[in-house]
């Protein structure tokens, strides 16, 4: 049985070399991640082989409410049971029950709702909506960001690497240090339609902004009649300890956008909201913005599903105490491996470690995969390990994961000749 399924997963990759990416087969093997994920369960996926791993990457995000959830499972089977995805120009029940959820459980006045299915097409309604709204066309955006690779979310990704290839980009978009508000307010002039950012950078390395950088900008944008978009496709959902990250920091937005664990692992689904007063620009073009598998009914009975979850099971509040298990072994860490670990950014489940040069992030990938868990660098900088594992997480999984941790740097500190606490 064990020959069998090495030789289903040979055939896999060799099969996902040819005809999808040799690329990405290469670099997940020298990753020691070359999996071919079969069962799925809590904060766990397990190759077909049967090795298990503990979750930590979660394609960003996805997995807030665990992988194959089966709460979410049955909520998905039972929709099946009546609908289909629906005709996108058609009125839904589903799509209507869940723009009222969300207009209920998001920060403010956020109210009105137009569905899309991944995080960049929310962010591309985003920017269209502030535009078109605003009749303006700077759009300002910050270094670092991640905010998708469709058309106009791709101009507001602040790293060159995902750009250069496909310029000339769409024109009217400034980009501004994370953090900086001298910068911002330099940089908003009175044809800045709109402000984009993430309230906690998630592909940029886990960067927290100041405590007083989103109460800033948000003033400036008053000041300026700019609205402001909180890109939370990453940070929503409990994921920061709160519902959505902006809430640590009491600013509301004109706009936000959230996607990938509204799918709960399982059907994909995106929102971009926003405050009533901005619906006035839908109300002479109502059909502008369209995406035909955008909130389909079968996507938004998940998505219901999932924020009935993340209520019932508290998972705010367990993110948070798991975040503070987490913090109390890493704090063990930064005082035994100074030459290696040098800082850690967190909130909540959203977590990165900072290390002391880009080698250690790969390095590290590698070794916490031969000890059962997936936790991958970050694109942006591979000196930093960024840790977002299922909010579902249990205590002594949390436990397992430091231990990886700790053997892992330890054997690193041991291959680059430092003592213990150098």
């Amino acid at each position: 049985m064990a020959n069998d399924s090495q030789r289903v997963k040979e055939q896999a990759l060799s099969d996902f070399s040819k005809y999808i990416s040799p690329m990405k087969v290469r670099t997940m093997k020298a990753a020691g991640l070359d999996i071919i994920e079969d069962r799925r369960e809590g904060a766990c996926v397990w190759d077909i082989t049967g090795t298990k791993y503990i979750d930590c990457q979660t394609g960003s995000g996805i997995m807030n409410v665990g992988r194959h959830s089966r709460e979410i499972v049955d909520a998905l089977k039972k929709a099946l049971d009546t609908y289909d995805i629906g005709v996108f120009l058609l009125c839904s029940k589903p799509k209507a029950d869940l723009a009222k959820k969300l207009a209920e459980i998001t920060p403010g006045d956020l109210k009105c709702t137009v569905f899309g299915v991944g995080g960049g097409e929310a962010n591309d309604a985003a920017i269209k909506i502030a535009r078109g709204h605003t009749m303006k066309k700077e759009i300002i955006y910050t270094d670092r960001a991640y905010h998708g690779h469709t058309g106009f979310a791709l101009s507001a990704i602040g790293r060159d690497a995902y750009r250069e290839p496909f310029g000339p980009l769409m024109p009217g978009f400034t980009m501004v240090p994370f953090g900086d508000l001298g910068a911002m307010k330099k940089a908003i002039t009175a044809d800045t339609a709109a402000v984009i950012l993430e309230p906690i950078q998630g592909e940029g390395g886990i960067n927290i902004p100041p405590d007083d950088y989103l109460a800033g900008v948000r003033a400036l944008c008053d000041e300026h009649e700019t609205l402001l978009i909180f890109d939370e496709v990453q940070t929503g959902f409990a994921r920061t300890g709160r519902m959505f990250a902006s809430e640590h920091w009491g600013v509301v937005p004109d706009i936000m956008t959230v996607a990938k664990s509204l799918g709960g692992g399982l059907y994909p689904i995106s929102a971009t909201i926003f405050k009533e007063d901005i619906q006035d620009f839908f109300i002479p073009h109502p059909f502008i913005h369209l995406s035909t598998f955008g909130g389909s009914d079968l996507g938004c009975m998940v998505g219901l599903a999932v924020i009935d979850y993340i209520t019932k099971h508290d998972l705010p509040a367990h993110a948070e105490e798991m975040g503070r298990r987490f913090r109390a072994g890493f704090d063990g860490l930064l005082k035994e491996y100074p030459g290696l670990l040098l800082e850690v950014r967190q909130k909540g489940l959203m977590m990165g470690l900072q290390f002391t040069n880009e080698s250690i992030g790969p390095r590290l990938t590698r070794k916490m995969a031969d000890r059962g868990v997936i936790a991958i660098y970050t694109g942006n900088d591979p000196s930093i390990c960024r840790l977002m594992p299922p909010l579902v997480i249990a205590p002594d999984e949390v436990d397992t994961v430091l231990t990886a941790l700790a053997d892992s740097l330890k054997e690193l500190s041991r291959e680059a000749g430092l003592g213990a606490n150098d």
